[in-house]
């Protein structure tokens, strides 16, 4: 941040309303970090929010994702 910024008459928040109203955050557990961090936090647009449920069926969909890439990229290999 440059010092030639100056934020003494900013406040704080202004836009979160609308934000949390327009996004969805969710919270990704990650079994093998004993912490949660900034990270751990993913932003779903509401159509996309709509489609999962829950976390299981948000996984189950980027497991099926992950093995539809690499069986293509085992496709364009072979050819």
């Amino acid at each position: 941040m440059r010092k030639s910024y100056d934020f003494s008459n900013a406040v704080q928040g202004v836009h979160h309303k609308d934000y949390n109203e327009s996004h969805s955050l969710v919270r990704i557990a990650v079994e093998d970090k004993p912490e949660s961090s900034s990270d751990d936090v993913v932003s779903l647009d509401p159509d996309v929010k709509a489609a999962f449920p829950d976390s299981r069926s948000v996984n189950e969909a980027l497991r099926l994702l992950i093995k539809a890439a690499k069986s293509a990229q085992e496709l364009k290999r072979a050819s």
